[in-house]
């Protein structure tokens, strides 16, 4: 085949899955639930792992859990009922002459397992062989029989899709055969593996020893068969890392570039004056910790320089990124700027604003909090004072980066929570001025490599040390039926002039169920079970005035026990508060536990942070729970997080502004996004990238809209 243009590529990539031959209606829905829509879908879905069907094994010689692939004669088949949960399932014993093994199915249609399962028939069988005891089992294999004067060697050279080599198994949906599926795919890797072009830069193809991209795909869905199966199925073929370094490449070829951008770009170069970051100094309870101080001077020295800062501040739980966020919205109001800190959820901003106002207005300076549900005639005024300059720090939820609010002139973006916005959020803030200064903070600690690709673009301050008087937190998790021993630890830290938290989960704002749990719950152990404790409640639906009255009673011992929504996952700082209980603890995300254990320990008491767990504790929540007993390191709880919800779902991979992986996990291919990243921010800064048309089509279509330069080339 002649090498096709970018343009022919794109083209022949696009075509719909209908165009395959044997793809009908009904198959173009099982693969559009798949989110398999083209050529070039089919393509990059990969394999869930490979069967070796090269040889079948004898039934005495299969591997427990292993996928096995063999072939034997049905002596017993038909419908049993299990002796403990007394329900139905499908069973059938099968033999080749060295041994058996039972085939059970839990989910079965009875009219075509009869039909299909008759005594003395041959066929061949593929599944996971199970051990139990001395008993071996197949649950749900794959069954294809002979004919009845069919020999076995005539069976396997009959179909090169089924037998006779390293096949390929797919994700399927229902009604979607893995026969079916590979036929689908061997066309399509087939008819079009050879239209994707290999744009990586030759030297770096050499370095690396990779396989052009066509190659690459044909040998990842259909391996040759000398390939090893213990390579293939650690994911450490050659075929993959060629595929995994393109796409980390061209990822971390847009990041530098949009890195690069930042830099060329003019900013607005500020002088540090300390009108007011001297008072505010002062003023605080406390000294800053060296940490505190080291990252305020990466700080300055970014707002100094005639380009826009971009930098991100990592830090645990409670080691004083707010005040370092703070001490930087000065700086840029001492340069007669305005400062917009963006939060993601409502209960985050509002924290934020009680937080900054109070300190602020001392100074005699504005804040204001652009909420969502405010009045046309209170939004409008306040949106009037932004424009004109006359509020000095507006914070807000995403509604801070809508059309219709305008800054007189925007010196500095402060974003929190940075991994549940993006790439394309940090860009509309940016627009809202000339180039402002942007500083991202996140209290969820990232892995590393997942940094890499979420904060690529972004130099990195990380506050590694904790204000003095942190105490360690004792977790524990407990159950429904432990309730009366935690009370009772409660009664005793009362008893000695200390306070606590329970906090009840809040899925969403609106869940009304939710409330009223929280509500219920504070009125019976206000009546009931804490007769003698002063129980406070707080709550996402209050107005910000209410929760600061609440909060303040609370901080100032007026409240014994506050039992709250997660309204109080951040923000709070009650050194005498020494225990948090935390109900229903696996409705909770990783984070989110590690931020309201943060609560705790502020003081010099010991503290303890009681989890209990509901009766219908999944797995997953399980994990989540031990995990929390077991560490209180912010990214040894991370890591645990994005091994658990893995990490389209640990980064709201659709919020982030990345191009999605289409074949790269970042947990098992960290060492070659390592290699990816220090070769495309060298290539980024050379004149071979400059020169490259065909690097930088593929950077534009892999990066789409997103890159948002100019100066791509």
């Amino acid at each position: 085949m002649s090498k096709a243009t970018s343009d022919q590529s794109r083209q022949y990539l696009a075509t719909p899955v209908v165009h395959l031959k044997g793809v009908g209606p009904r198959l173009v829905e099982k693969f559009a639930r798949l989110n398999i829509h083209t050529v070039e879908d089919l393509l990059y879905t990969l394999p869930n792992r490979y069967e070796d069907r090269r040889e079948f094994r004898k039934i005495a010689q299969l591997r427990d859990g292993l996928h096995e692939v063999f072939s034997g004669e049905v002596l017993a088949c038909g419908e049993t009922t299990t002796a403990r949960q007394r329900r139905k399932i499908y069973e059938a014993v099968v033999s080749d002459g060295s041994g058996q093994i039972v085939l059970k199915w839990f989910r079965y249609r009875k009219d075509w397992m009869s039909r299909r399962f008759v005594v003395g028939r041959r066929g061949v069988f593929t599944g996971e062989v199970k051990r139990y005891g001395a008993v071996r089992e197949i649950h749900h294999p794959d069954a294809e029989f002979l004919a009845p004067d069919q020999s076995l060697s005539d069976y396997q050279t009959s179909d090169p899709l089924a037998f006779g080599r390293i096949l390929p198994v797919y994700p399927l949906t229902e009604g979607l055969t893995q026969y079916a599926a590979r036929k689908v795919w061997k066309q399509a890797v087939d008819r079009y593996a050879g239209y994707v072009i290999s744009a990586l830069p030759e030297a770096l193809v050499k370095k690396h020893r990779l396989l052009p991209l066509a190659e690459a795909l044909y040998q990842v869905h259909w391996p040759d068969n000398e390939a090893s199966m213990e390579q293939l199925e650690s994911h450490r073929t050659l075929a993959l890392r060629t595929l995994v370094y393109d796409e980390f490449f061209f990822l971390e070829l847009g990041l530098a570039l949009k890195r690069r951008g930042v830099i060329l770009e003019p900013g607005i170069p500020f002088s540090v004056t300390h009108k007011y970051t001297k008072p505010l100094a002062s003023a605080l309870p406390y000294q800053l910790t060296t940490a505190q101080r080291r990252v305020l001077g990466e700080i300055k020295q970014d707002l100094m320089a005639p380009h826009p800062m971009n930098r991100l501040i990592q830090g645990d739980v409670g080691c004083g990124k707010t005040i370092v966020a703070l001490m930087t919205a000065l700086v840029a109001i001492e340069n007669d700027t305005q400062v917009a800190v963006v939060a993601p959820t409502e209960i985050l901003a509002e924290q934020h604003y009680l937080q900054f106002h109070r300190w602020l207005e001392m100074l005699g300076l504005k804040v204001a909090l652009l909420r969502g549900k405010m009045s046309a005639a209170e939004k409008r005024g306040l949106l009037d004072g932004i424009r004109a300059g006359e509020v000095d720090l507006v914070v807000g939820t995403h509604a801070v980066l809508q059309e219709g609010v305008e800054f007189k002139r925007l010196g500095l973006g402060i974003i929190d929570e940075q991994h549940r916005f993006g790439v394309r959020q940090r860009a509309v803030l940016r627009d809202k001025g000339a180039n402002p200064h942007i500083l991202v903070m996140t209290a969820t600690p990232i892995p590393r490599t997942l940094s890499l690709t979420l904060y690529g673009d972004l130099a990195l301050s990380v506050i590694d040390e904790m204000p003095p008087g942190r105490t360690p937190v004792e977790t524990v998790v407990a159950s429904d039926a432990q309730r009366g021993r935690v009370y009772n630890r409660l009664h005793r830290e009362i008893a000695k002039g200390h306070q606590a938290y329970i906090v009840y989960p809040l899925v969403e704002e609106s869940e009304k169920s939710d409330l009223l749990a929280a509500t219920e719950g504070a009125e019976q152990l206000k009546n009931e079970i804490f007769t003698e404790s002063r129980v406070g409640l707080l709550h996402g639906r209050m107005k910000p005035a209410e929760k600061e009255e609440i909060m303040t009673r609370f901080k100032e011992r007026a409240i014994d026990i506050l039992v709250s929504t997660t309204v109080i996952e951040v923000g709070i700082d009650v050194p005498n508060a020494t225990v948090m209980l935390v109900e229903h603890a696996e409705r909770f995300g990783l984070a989110q536990l590690h931020q309201l254990r943060g609560r705790v320990g502020r003081g010099e008491a010991g503290s303890l942070c009681i989890l209990i767990k509901s009766f219908k504790c999944s797995e997953d929540g399980v994990k989540r729970l031990d995990v929390m007993r077991s560490t209180s390191d912010g990214f040894r709880i991370a890591e645990a997080d994005l091994e658990i919800r893995g990490p389209g779902e640990f980064l709201g991979t659709r919020q982030s502004g990345l191009p999605d992986f289409r074949v790269a996990n970042i947990l098992r291919d960290g060492r070659i996004l390592d290699d990816a990243r220090q070769d495309a921010f060298a290539y980024a800064e050379s004149r071979n990238f400059r020169e490259s048309r065909e690097v930088q089509v593929i950077l534009k279509e892999r990066w789409g809209s997103r890159l948002e330069l100019a100066s791509i080339g």
